[in-house]
Parts: structure tokens; sequence; C-alpha cells
């Protein structure tokens, strides 16, 4: 989100027309994400069977997260591109859900790919703190972790002393609350060691159940889903380590085009954060068997009960 906030100062035509462009193409990708969600949320909550297993509660923690993370981002790229500026202490809240859920993910879809080790290796003893009444508590432990970075970032961040945090208007961005580029650099190492962790967590589940097919006595149908479930996974974490490849991607178009910086910073977002995480949820939930069917069925109710015009 940084390098969205890169954006020239001389306002024109061209720059506004470019600016309903780019709102136009975010604003009903973010509304199509937001209705798929809300569908999946919704037969959640309308089956029991769904809210009686820990895999699926995971997966519900990771659409709620998953949108609050776009919903902030949304904004702050709304609030850039139309240049609002506010008092910081509207603007840390915000930071603060978008990073503190950006670190969630990770955890979450190690959590999901453990949750199906657990599952398969261990399926009539589970750890109590693995069924579905208790798995609340790993999913608190996931946002308090989550949360630390963001905390420790924003409470030592040495601010502008010229900028009253109740009254002066900003431009709502991380450099800002915390204008140290060593702190930037501790916070993207740190991050980067979030996803190093979950990637090694990921790879160790999915050998453990590639080890173990031979000695269990489960039928293999249940085994293969489970990898399968695992290994995407880890296509969801490469998704998300996407967010990762904007310095990347920067450097190159400024190398071989001649793009305006907020027209790169634009195809970062889009490209690199946007779309990964409207991708990623909505590739688990509809490859799901129990779950597809359910939203085939919504879908198709949905289309029934809009009649055409006469």
């Amino acid at each position: 989100m940084q390098n969205l906030t890169e954006l020239p100062t001389n306002g024109t035509s061209h720059r506004s027309l470019s600016v309903i462009i780019k709102v136009c193409v975010v604003i009903p990708f973010f509304c199509v994400f937001l209705f798929c969600i809300a569908v999946m949320l919704h037969i959640f909550a309308s089956h029991r069977q769904f809210l009686d297993t820990s895999r699926y509660i995971l997966f519900a923690t990771m659409l709620v997260n998953d949108t609050l993370q776009l919903m902030t981002s949304v904004l702050l790229f709304l609030f850039i591109m139309g240049r609002v500026n506010f008092a910081l202490v509207y603007c840390v809240p915000l930071l603060f859900i978008s990073t503190a859920t950006f670190q969630n993910t990770p955890l979450i879809l190690a959590t999901m790919s453990l949750e199906r080790y657990i599952a398969i290796i261990y399926p009539l003893r589970r750890p109590a703190s693995w069924r579905s009444d208790r798995i609340w508590i790993i999913i608190l432990s996931l946002w308090f972790i989550s949360c630390i970075l963001p905390v420790i970032d924003f409470s030592i961040g040495k601010r502008d002393p010229s900028v009253n945090i109740l009254s002066t208007p900003v431009i709502c961005k991380t450099t800002v609350v915390n204008p140290s580029p060593i702190q930037t650099l501790v916070k993207a190492a740190v991050s980067l060691l979030f996803f190093a962790v979950v990637a090694v967590i990921i790879l160790f589940t999915y050998v453990r159940i590639l080890l173990e097919t031979r000695k269990l006595r489960q039928d293999r149908v249940s085994v293969s889903k489970a990898m399968h479930t695992v290994l995407l996974h880890g296509f969801q974490l490469l998704l998300c380590m996407l967010a990762f490849g904007n310095p990347i991607t920067e450097s190159l178009i400024v190398l071989h085009a001649n793009w305006p910086p907020e027209d790169i910073a634009f195809f970062n977002y889009f490209c690199f954060i946007l779309i990964p995480r409207f991708l990623s949820p909505l590739i688990y939930g509809f490859r799901d068997q129990s779950l597809r069917g359910y939203i085939g069925k919504t879908f198709l109710c949905c289309s029934k009960k809009v009649k055409p015009w006469s």
C-alpha cells in the first residue's frame, strides 16, 4: 500500500480519468468478492454441520480475515486515489487492521494444514484443542499473535512532532505513522519469517501425510483429499506471498516502460494484493465438494427469485 501514496501533486484531466478508471475496476471486483464471501458465510451460519467441523470453522475465520483485509485495503486505496487526508486517530485503526489481517493469513493457512494432518493421523484421538468446540482457543491465539507486530510497530514509531494525532490531516500510509526505514525493513523481515515458517509447516504436514499413507488403514480417498488440501494451502500461501513482489515488478517496469508512478502502484496493488486475496478463499471454497453443492443451490435459488420483466 505504500507505493499507492506516491502520486503526483498536480491534478490534470488525464489523471482524473485515470483515477475514475482505476476505481471503476477495483470497486466491482471487490463487490463480487464480497458477494461470494457473504454467500459462503450465510451457508456456514445456516447449516449446523459446518459449525461442528474444525476445518470449516477455520475456513470461515479465513473468510472473515480476508474480507477485513480487503475492505481496509480498498478503503485506503480510495482515500489515496481521492487524496483524502484525515487525522492519525482515524488512520491508525485502518492500518492496524490491514497489517494484522495480512499477518494472520499465513497463520490461518498453517493451522488449517495442521488440522488436516491431525484429522488424518489421529482420527480417533484428536487433541481436545483441535475439536470444533475448542478450536476458538487456537483462533484467538492466532489473532493475538498477528496483532503483536502492528502494536509494536505503531507504539515505538517516531512520528513527526509537528503532526497532531487528533487534528492534523495526513495521507493514511504506514510511513506517516512510522517513517523509520529501519523499522520498515524489520517489519518486512518479520513478515517474510512468518511466511517461511508457514511454508515449512505446510511442507511438513504434506510429507508426513505422504509417509504415513502406507501405515494408515483409512480409505485412500480421504488421505488423497487431505494431501490435495494441504497442497492447496501451499498455493494459497504462494498467492499471499505475491505481495512481496512489488519492489521487483516496480523496478522492472521502471526499467522497461515509461509508466507514471501512480500507474505502477495501481498495477502492483491490483495484481499482487487484490487478485491473490480474491482468488485464495474462492478457490478453496468452490473446490470443497460439500460447500460447492450448497453454493450452487444458493445461486440457483437466487436466480429463481429474480423474475424477468414482463
